[in-house]
């Protein structure tokens, strides 16, 4: 059995309200400008931010060949790892949400209901790979899930479009913010929009606070 991967800390549990724990995307590292915003935000709220790495992008940081992403059950163990490691610090699981960007999001979506967590975030959720039919796999625990969860998304998201995603069959748990004309890394079309990727991403993370602090004032009875 591997060893719980490595944390980078953005604020200080002991002092912050809930600690929200991050994993990344399929092809970008934990310190990719993008969750350096989305830490750097939830730490200007008062949350603690804690990110790591799945074992093919740590080895990758290393130097070492990590090719593509784990088998899913090394995902998820990793998950399950990372969660007990925060818990073993003293931080209690009814005072952490998990998530990430994209395939993060998605595996701790996967063992968000057996860790008891308080809530569960997800940036630009992959309903199904670009160009082709969503399938139960990627569905099917979506419609059981009993953890709050917020999934942001951009309305024009490749991996799952704000006119598809309302057709699935999703849990009364899951809350969908909708990004406009945002692609899966929240960038808009300026001409089109109006809009900014900064905005989007701004807006991202205001969300993310918002549902957190909800998650504080109204704990879901276990």
């Amino acid at each position: 059995m591997r060893a719980a991967p490595p944390l980078l800390w953005d604020g200080s549990p002991e002092r912050a309200r809930a600690t929200v724990v991050l994993a990344h995307g399929a092809g970008a590292p934990m310190d990719s400008a993008f969750m350096n915003d989305v830490a750097a935000g939830l730490v200007a709220a008062g949350f603690a931010a804690a990110r790591f790495e799945f074992p093919y992008m740590h080895a990758r940081r290393e130097g070492k060949r990590g090719g593509g992403p784990n088998p899913a059950l090394v995902l998820l163990e990793t998950w399950r790892q990372v969660i007990a490691a925060i818990d073993a610090q003293g931080v209690s699981r009814r005072a952490i949400v998990i998530g990430g960007k994209s395939m993060g999001g998605r595996m701790a979506s996967m063992v968000a209901d057996d860790e008891g967590v308080l809530g569960l975030v997800c940036l630009g959720y992959p309903f199904h790979p670009p160009g082709r039919p969503a399938t139960p796999a990627r569905l099917n625990h979506l419609a059981t899930l009993t953890t709050p969860t917020l999934i942001v998304q951009g309305a024009r998201d490749e991996f799952g479009t704000a006119e598809e995603v309302p057709g699935y069959a999703l849990s009364k748990a899951v809350t969908v913010h909708w990004l406009a004309d945002g692609n899966h890394n929240f960038k808009p079309r300026k001409k089109i929009s109006g809009r900014t990727e900064k905005q989007n991403v701004a807006e991202a993370i205001a969300t993310v606070v918002r549902f957190v602090d909800d998650l504080i004032d109204n704990p879901r009875a276990l």
